[in-house]
């Protein structure tokens, strides 16, 4: 089966929707209480498993289920801003490390 280069680029956006939703979905549970966000906080959070299920039809899951690994630059942005939680040398530098091996990897996928 021969893709496009649309094709693993919609793969892409879509594994970062699916980042971006997961992160939400979890801030959501631990910010909010009730059953209305609890409820909320599972769509949000089903919303991202379905956008990675569509990422797959549109890449290799060697190269997309690692970019799922923006999830913790996410979290780790959250926490700074939602409840000050401190940005570390180590974290910066793990940071760093995920995206410039997402990019590698992100190039692979729509080269």
């Amino acid at each position: 089966m021969e893709r496009t280069r649309h094709a693993g680029g919609m793969g892409i956006l879509l594994m970062l929707a699916c980042s971006c939703c997961l992160c939400a979905g979890q801030f959501i549970w631990k910010c909010l209480g009730g059953m209305l966000p609890l409820f909320f906080g599972f769509a949000v959070y089903g919303a991202g498993a379905l956008a990675m299920l569509a990422a797959y039809r549109f890449g290799s899951v060697s190269t997309l289920q690692p970019i799922n690994s923006v999830s913790y630059v996410i979290s780790a942005i959250l926490g700074y801003f939602a409840f000050h939680e401190p940005i570390t040398v180590g974290k910066i530098l793990g940071i760093f490390l995920i995206v410039a091996g997402v990019v590698l990897l992100a190039r692979g996928e729509v080269a």
